[in-house]
C-alpha cells in the first residue's frame, strides 16, 4: 500500500525489487514458535541482526509523547557482525523486544501453523500479543538511508507518510532505550543496502548523499486493537484496509515493501477513524475463503477447496514452490498450471480475503484441457485427476527421465520386486504430488489357458471404488431357439439393480440351461424389428427400462464367423393404396446362422424356424371359413398327395399348395435393418447376390393373409415386457459400507474383450483373470466413489448411501505384507459432494477444520456444519490423511 504521488515526490525514489516479495515485521517469538515446530526448509536460515540506536529524535523520559507529537520518528538500526553475536541465530531475549523481518511465504506458513495450533488446542495465545492483535496487518511507510561509516541504516517514520493511528503504533514499538530492541532479518532484503552498488540499487535514479529510499513494511501482531470511534461495526463486516492488503499480498507477484503493487487511495491511510472491524482477519479464520462461481464452475470449486485444505500441499504452495517448477518437461505445462494453482491457494489463505474469482486458473485450465473450456457442468473427479497429473508434471524434480528396465520377477519375493518397481518409478517421477498422493498396487494376471501368472506393481493416484448394490431387480426376457426345435420360453430372473449386462447374461444362462457350446444374443425389439444388440458386458443394467422388450436368441458358438440371417415378417392385406397392396409388420424377428446365400436355403431355413409356431391341422380346418373352400381343398389335396404332418403340425417345408396358388405364397426380399424397403427378390434355387462379405443378411418375408392362418402368430408377436409395473411401496434408500466398496474393487474379475492380455506362455491374447491388491498407501488417500456410469445410450447416477468412516479408516487388513514403519489408519478431512442428477446438479465441499469443526464450502458461501451431517448420499470424493501414531 502506498500513498498518493504528492505524498511521495519523485525526489524520494522507491526500492524496486521486481519479483521479490513483501516483508513482514512480526514478533520473533511468534515466528520462532512456528519454525521450531515444523520441518520447513526455512529452518536454519541465518538471520542478520540489527539493534536499535536513537538518532536525532528526542530521547528523554517523555520521548514517547514527544515522538507522537513530533512530525518524524527517527532512529538507527546498527548491523551486528556475526563475530559479535555469540552464536545467536534468532534467540528470543528476556525483554520480549525481539522482532523478525520475514518474507510473505514464510509469514503465511507461520500464520497457518498458529491457526492449526489454535484450533487443535482450543487455547487462545501462541505468544504474548493479544489475540485481537493477531488479526491486524497494516503497512508502515519508512524512509531509509545507509550510513556506511557506522554500518547502520538510518530510519525515519513520518506523519505525512502514514495515518496518525499507524504513526502512534510505530512510536509505541520503536520508542525504547538504545540496545533493547533487536530485529532479525530473515528475508535477506536489508543485505541489498550493503552489498549492491548504489547505482544498481537505485537503477536509473540519480541519488544524492542526503536522499532517502521509501520502503513499506507489513506490520503484523503488534496493533492496539483499535476500535471504531464513530459508531459500531456490524458483525461480519471486513475492514477495507485488511481486505486490500490480503488481496495484494496473495496476488501472483506478491510485491515487496516498495509499493509496486500500484497506487491506492491516499485517504485510506489518512482517516483518523481507521478501525479493524469484525474477526475476518484472525488467524483462526485462515482458509475459510469461498470461490466465486463463474458459471457452472462448482465442480472446479469443490475439488480445489479439498486440495486447498490438504496437509503438505498447502505448506508447499505457501512456500517457495517456484524453484521446483520444471520448464523442461515436455509432459508438463511450463509451470503455468502450478503457478496458477499456487497463486489461487495463496489468495484463499490470505487473512480476511473476500470470495476469490478463479478466473486466471479457469483460463489456464481451459487452455491446457479444452474439455473444461466453456461453462458446462463437468465431473469434479475428472478435474481432480487432470490437476494432480498436471501439477506433478509441472513440479517434477526429474529433469531428464532415465530409461529403466524391469527385471523378471520370477523366484524373487514380492517385497523386493515392489521396491524395485517403486524405485524405478521415483527415478522418473519425483514431485510433491508423488510424495503425498501416490501409492502402489500389486496387480496379478492369470492366464485362463496355461495358468501363467504375471505380477506387476503399479503406482496409483486415487482409488475408484464401485458401489456394489444390495437391491435386486426382477427382469423378464424371452429365449428363442435358432434351430426350430422349441417354442419361445419366458424367464424371470433377479439381478443386482446396479449390475452390469454380464450379470444378466450369467443369470439368464443358468435359467435357460445354456449349453457349453451355446451363447446368447440379446436384442431389444421395438415395432417388430431389432433396434439394438446388448453386447457390451460392462454396460449398466440401468440402460434397460422396465417397458423394454428383450429377446435372447440361443445360438451355437460361432467359431467360423458364419453370418446371421435376420428374418422380419410382413402381412399383405387385400386393400390397395395407389394400386399397390398394403402391408403391415408383425411378430418378432427370427435369427439363425446360414453360410450359403441361396434362395432355396433361405426359404427352407425360414420354414424350419417357423415350425414351432405351426398350428395343428384340425385347428387350421376349424378356423377356415367355408368361403375359403379353395384353401381347404388345397390342404386336403396336399395331405392326400402324401404331404407329411409332423407332431400334429402342418409340415410346410415340403412342396405345398402355395406353388399352385401364387397369391398364397411366401415371398422373400432383401431389405435394410428396419425392414422398410423391398430390394431384390429372392428366387428359389438361385443364389442371392450380396455385396462383399456381410456379417448379417436382412430378409423381409411377405405373408398372404390366408397363409397367416396356418401359424400361431399370436405366439410369434406376444412377448412380455422386462417388468410390468404395479402399485408397490417406495423402497428405502440403499446403503453400503465403504469397506464393502473396497472389497468389491479388490475382487478377482476377468478382463473385458477389449482389454485382452498377451500371455507370454501362450504367445496369444487372453482374457486373463485380474486381481488388485493394495501394496503401498500414500500419505493422502483420495477415494472416488463411482456414482456415474456412461454408455453410448445413457448416463446414470447411483444415489447409494455410502457409510464411510470419519475418524478411523483402518486398512491394515487390506495390505498383504507387514510394514511396521507406517500407519495404515486414516482420518477424513474433506469431501466433494454432488447433488442432483447427471444432467446438471451442484457440487459442494465439506472440510475439516480441527476438533469436531467442519465447514461447508458452497462456492462463495462458507459456513459451519456439524460432523453428523457430512455423511450423505451425495458424497463423491473422499479425502483421507494418514494418522501418525
Amino acid at each position: 500500500m502506498v500513498g498518493s504521488p504528492e505524498d511521495f515526490p519523485d525526489s524520494n525514489p522507491r526500492l524496486d525489487s521486481g519479483d521479490d516479495q513483501r516483508v513482514y515485521f512480526v514478533p520473533l517469538r511468534w515466528w520462532k514458535d512456528a519454525q521450531d515446530s515444523t520441518s520447513s526448509e526455512s529452518d536454519g536460515k541465518i538471520g542478520v541482526l540489527y539493534t536499535l540506536t536513537h538518532g536525532t529524535s528526542y530521547a528523554g523520559p517523555m520521548k514517547l509523547i514527544n515522538n507522537i507529537f513530533n512530525s518524524d520518528l527517527a532512529f538507527n538500526l546498527r548491523r551486528v557482525e556475526e563475530s559479535l553475536r555469540n552464536g545467536e541465530n534468532g534467540e528470543v531475549g528476556v525483554s520480549g523486544l525481539d522482532y523478525a523481518l520475514v518474507p510473505a511465504d514464510m509469514w503465511l506458513q507461520a500464520l497457518k501453523w498458529h491457526s492449526d495450533a489454535k484450533v487443535a488446542t482450543k487455547s487462545g495465545k501462541s505468544f504474548s500479543a493479544a489475540e485481537d492483535d493477531m488479526g491486524d496487518v497494516y503497512p508502515l511507510q519508512l524512509r531509509l538511508s545507509v550510513l556506511r561509516e557506522t554500518n547502520s541504516l538510518a530510519i525515519k517514520i513520518s506523519k505525512k507518510d502514514n495515518a496518525i493511528e499507524l504513526f502512534k503504533r510505530a512510536c509505541k514499538i520503536f520508542s525504547v532505550e538504545s540496545g533493547q530492541l533487536r530485529i532479525w532479518d530473515f528475508s535477506g532484503q536489508t543485505t541489498l543496502f550493503f552489498v549492491h552498488d548504489r547505482n544498481s540499487l537505485l537503477k536509473d535514479c540519480q541519488r544524492q548523499a542526503d536522499q532517502e529510499v521509501l520502503l513499506e513494511l507489513q506490520v503484523y501482531g503488534l496493533s492496539d486493537s483499535l476500535k471504531l470511534k464513530e459508531g459500531k461495526c456490524k458483525e461480519g463486516k471486513k475492514d477495507e484496509t485488511l481486505m486490500n492488503h490480503a488481496q495484494n499480498a496473495s496476488s501472483g507477484a506478491l510485491p515487496l515493501m516498495n509499493g509496486s503493487s500500484g497506487s491506492a487511495n491516499s485517504n485510506l491511510f489518512r482517516n483518523n477513524s481507521l478501525a479493524i472491524c469484525g474477526k475476518s482477519g484472525e488467524a483462526g479464520s485462515l482458509g475459510l475463503t469461498g470461490l466465486q462461481n463463474l458459471g457452472n464452475t462448482c465442480f472446479m470449486n469443490s475439488a480445489i477447496q479439498c486440495l486447498a485444505h490438504t496437509p503438505k500441499i498447502i505448506d508447499y504452495f505457501l512456500g517457495d514452490y517456484g524453484r521446483e517448477i520444471n520448464h523442461e518437461n515436455p509432459l508438463g505445462m511450463d509451470g503455468e498450471i502450478a503457478s496458477a494453482f499456487g497463486d489461487l491457494l495463496r489468495k484463499l489463505w490470505a487473512p480476511g480475503a473476500a470470495p476469490v474469482p478463479p478466473r486466471t486458473f479457469k483460463s489456464k485450465l481451459a487452455h491446457f484441457a479444452p474439455q473444461f473450456s466453456g461453462f458446462n457442468q463437468h465431473d469434479s473427479q475428472e478435474l481432480l485427476a487432470f490437476l494432480l497429473d498436471g501439477l506433478h508434471e509441472d513440479l517434477n524434480r526429474v529433469k531428464r527421465k532415465p530409461t529403466v528396465e524391469v527385471k523378471d520377477e520370477e523366484g524373487r519375493p514380492d517385497e523386493e520386486v515392489a521396491d524395485e518397481y517403486w524405485k524405478n518409478h521415483l527415478a522418473r517421477n519425483d514431485s510433491i504430488i508423488v510424495d503425498v498422493c501416490q501409492g502402489q498396487f500389486k496387480s496379478t494376471l492369470v492366464c485362463p489357458v496355461c495358468k501363467k501368472v504375471s505380477v506387476t506393481f503399479d503406482p496409483f493416484m486415487y482409488l475408484s471404488l464401485p458401489l456394489p448394490s444390495t437391491t435386486m431387480r426382477t427382469m423378464t426376457l424371452t429365449v428363442i431357439s435358432t434351430d426350430g426345435t422349441a417354442k419361445p420360453t419366458s424367464h424371470t430372473i433377479t439381478v443386482p439393480e446396479s449390475g452390469k449386462f454380464e450379470d444378466l447374461i450369467q443369470t439368464l444362462s443358468v435359467a435357460c440351461s445354456l449349453g457349453v457350446d451355446e451363447t446368447l444374443l440379446v436384442a431389444e425389439i421395438y415395432n417388430n424389428r431389432i433396434i439394438r444388440y446388448l453386447e457390451e458386458p460392462a454396460d449398466s443394467l440401468s440402460l434397460i427400462r422396465d417397458d423394454d422388450q428383450l429377446v435372447a436368441y440361443r445360438l451355437t458358438k460361432d467359431v467360423n464367423n458364419v453370418p446371421l440371417v435376420i428374418f422380419m415378417h410382413q402381412q399383405m392385406e387385400e386393400r390397395y393404396i395407389l394400386g399397390t397392396p398394403s402391408s403391415k409388420a408383425f411378430g418378432v424377428p427370427l435369427v439363425a446362422r446360414l453360410s450359403n446365400y441361396n434362395g432355396s436355403d433361405i426359404h427352407s431355413l425360414y420354414l424350419k424356424l417357423l415350425s414351432p409356431f405351426g398350428l395343428p391341422v384340425k385347428d387350421v380346418l376349424d378356423d377356415c371359413d367355408t368361403s375359403e373352400g379353395t384353401a381347404i381343398e388345397g390342404i386336403s389335396e396336399r395331405e392326400n398327395a402324401g404331404t407329411p404332418v409332423l407332431n400334429g403340425f402342418v409340415n410346410t417345408s415340403g412342396r405345398n399348395w402355395v406353388e399352385s396358388n401364387a397369391d398364397a405364397a411366401l415371398q422373400f426380399y432383401l431389405t435394410d435393418e428396419k425392414g422398410a424397403v423391398r430390394e431384390s427378390k429372392i428366387v428359389m434355387n438361385e443364389p442371392v447376390e450380396v455385396t462383399g462379405a456381410p456379417s448379417q443378411l436382412n430378409v423381409l418375408v411377405c405373408w398372404q393373409e390366408k397363409h397367416v392362418q396356418q401359424y400361431d402368430t399370436g405366439l410369434l408377436s406376444s412377448f412380455p415386457q422386462i417388468f410390468k409395473s404395479g402399485s408397490f411401496a417406495k423402497r428405502p434408500q440403499e446403503s453400503v459400507s465403504l469397506y464393502k466398496c473396497l472389497k468389491a474393487f479388490l475382487m478377482e474379475e476377468p478382463l473385458g474383450p477389449e482389454d485382452m492380455w498377451y500371455c507370454p506362455g501362450c504367445k496369444e491374447p487372453r482374457q486373463a483373470i485380474k486381481k488388485l491388491d493394495l501394496w503401498r498407501l500414500p500419505e493422502i488417500l483420495v477415494i472416488h466413489l463411482k456414482r456415474f456410469s456412461y454408455s453410448r445410450f445413457l448416463k446414470n447416477k447411483l444415489e447409494t448411501y455410502v457409510d464411510f468412516p470419519v475418524d478411523s479408516l483402518e486398512l491394515s487388513s487390506y495390505i498383504p505384507h507387514e510394514n511396521s514403519q507406517l500407519s495404515n489408519c486414516y482420518m477424513l478431512y474433506a469431501v466433494s459432494n454432488h447433488y442432483g442428477s447427471m444432467g446438471g446438479g451442484h457440487y459442494t465441499a465439506f472440510v475439516h477444520y480441527g476438533g469436531d469443526q467442519w465447514y461447508n464450502f458452497d462456492d462463495s458461501h462458507v459456513y459451519p456444519i456439524s460432523q453428523e451431517k457430512i455423511k450423505t448420499s451425495a458424497a463423491y470424493l473422499l479425502f483421507y490423511r494418514r494418522v501418525v501414531e
